[in-house]
């Protein structure tokens, strides 16, 4: 099942139909399956498998049922009662904990990451490096690395990074020769983003070509930085401790870069980059996208959600992220800002997110012994969970799926009038996103229901010939004459 279902960014839906990586489309055979995830995280926090048939998670504990009534009852409905906005929403105590007690002694110097026992740079390993087929990250010195940062911070915008000992915003000292060289550092660091993309999401990298220059090599920063979270938590370790103390490093990294502008890599530079650049890029939607990988890690998350609110929520933070990330980059419309689009955006997240866990029900349950689908529909159309891992497909079942089908679609549809609200440059991407990513609900159709063991596939060739009518939707007559099957666009901003 893939982990970052892109939302309204081309981010998924072009590249998610191979593997269960695809909606990241971060294919890695070696990991562990898991779905691809403001002031206030920083404030609170700087203060401190089995699978076969018949399998059957244990009981929530109490104080496991208190943490996920906890984290629902802080979501935010939006508009038109549909979609909660679990922005900055803390994940469950034991997570929480587990994050803070690694934090700590990372302050307290007790551990360090295993980045600087190995000399690797953190996220970036030797399976990253073999599937782009050279070396990474290697073409400029700390001190290098450092002087090009005070250059990029010295660009941006008044007041965007607090002040902090060591990390300057004054390059009066550099010549220009030195900025030239400091322009080639940064250009290099997106075209190996933009090799690392290519390598793990081949469709997806060939979508972000439809954007112009400047956001395609946004997307292909926070991709990458996605893509060394996901290696974190999924790298092969002897124990998650080592893991816990990688992610708190990489997580108060991500901070230190939002609040002073400071990096440690190249890689941190074409973030930093695209910070400065995009001034109202938020980053909770990537704090919250590690709450998202915490919740598939066992005995930090969970590996069954009893209502669909539960499932929302895993919804949010391991795809709607993505959306939210990216709309900074997209742009909107004339008319339109980030917090009208949010809805839409989030939207989409859910109907990526929920199409990955109907395409891949039978996979994930005998390779993975994970249920997704809530507990409530399996109770509400009499299916079984020892019929999931037998791969038993009866009427009960078919009529299930039609129905998570349709919810599916109704959120599709609430995410089609997002598309009217970004800047036109960036419509084709995301509506040929949303069209190749609903066409795996058809396929599923097609297949009789059956997504225990057969997996629905949307093949290249197919999705390419979407693209003439995906063009057509993000034109305004298509609000007024539709394609033959599609609804009516509402024109005005609800």
């Amino acid at each position: 099942m893939s982990r970052m279902a892109l939302l309204l960014p081309v981010f998924v839906a072009l590249c998610s139909t191979t593997s269960r990586t695809e909606a990241w489309t971060l294919s890695n055979p070696s990991s562990t399956t898991r779905k691809f995830m403001t002031s206030t995280y920083l404030s609170s926090l700087a203060s401190a498998g089995k699978t076969g048939a018949g399998y059957s998670s244990p009981a929530p504990t109490p104080q496991a049922n208190r943490d996920i009534d906890d984290e629902l009852q802080r979501g935010r409905t939006l508009e038109g009662g549909q979609v909660i906005d679990f922005s900055s929403v803390k994940a469950s105590s034991k997570a929480e904990e587990a994050l803070s007690s690694a934090r700590k002694r990372l302050l307290e110097n007790v551990v360090v990451p295993t980045s600087v026992s190995s000399g690797q740079i953190l996220g970036i390993n030797d399976d990253v490096v073999g599937e782009v087929g050279h070396p990474l990250g290697t073409f400029a010195s700390t001190e290098e690395i450092q002087n090009c940062a005070t250059w990029i911070r010295s660009r941006a915008p008044a007041n965007l990074f607090s002040e902090k000992a060591g990390v300057s915003t004054d390059a009066s000292m550099f010549t220009e020769e030195q900025k030239r060289s400091f322009q080639s550092m940064l250009t290099k660091s997106f075209e190996e983003s933009g090799e690392v993309t290519g390598a793990f999401a081949k469709t997806f990298y060939m979508g972000t070509m439809l954007l112009g220059e400047e956001a395609r090599k946004a997307i292909w920063a926070i991709y990458v930085w996605c893509r060394r979270t996901d290696e974190i938590v999924d790298a092969p370790r002897d124990n998650d401790d080592e893991m816990l103390i990688d992610l708190s490093a990489w997580e108060m990294r991500l901070e230190n870069l939002w609040q002073y502008g400071q990096v440690e890599d190249v890689y941190d530079l074409a973030l930093l980059d695209v910070r400065a650049k995009y001034p109202t890029l938020d980053i909770t939607p990537f704090m919250d996208m590690i709450r998202g990988m915490l919740m598939d890690v066992p005995d930090l998350g969970q590996d069954r959600y009893d209502s669909f609110d539960e499932l929302h929520l895993y919804c949010y933070r391991v795809a709607g992220t993505v959306g939210l990330m990216s709309l900074p980059v997209f742009g909107c419309a004339p008319g339109y800002d980030d917090e009208v689009a949010r809805e839409p955006a989030l939207s989409l997240g859910v109907a990526f997110q929920l199409t990955n866990i109907l395409r891949d029900v039978g996979e994930d349950a005998v390779q993975r012994g994970r249920v997704y689908l809530p507990q409530e529909d399996l109770r509400r159309f009499g299916v079984t969970e020892d019929q999931i891992f037998e791969q038993r497909v009866d009427e009960n079942y078919v009529a299930m799926m039609k129905f998570e089908i349709d919810r599916a679609r109704m959120y599709y549809e609430r995410a089609r009038r997002g598309v009217f609200m970004l800047a036109p440059e960036s419509r084709l991407p995301v509506q040929s996103s949303l069209d190749a990513y609903g066409r795996i609900l058809d396929k599923i159709e097609e297949n009789g229901y059956d997504s225990l063991t057969t997996r629905a596939y949307v093949d290249k060739w197919e999705k390419l010939s979407i693209i003439p009518a995906s063009w057509y939707r993000t034109l305004d007559i298509s609000r007024m004459l539709p394609l033959p099957g599609d609804t009516v666009v509402p024109v005005d901003k609800a």
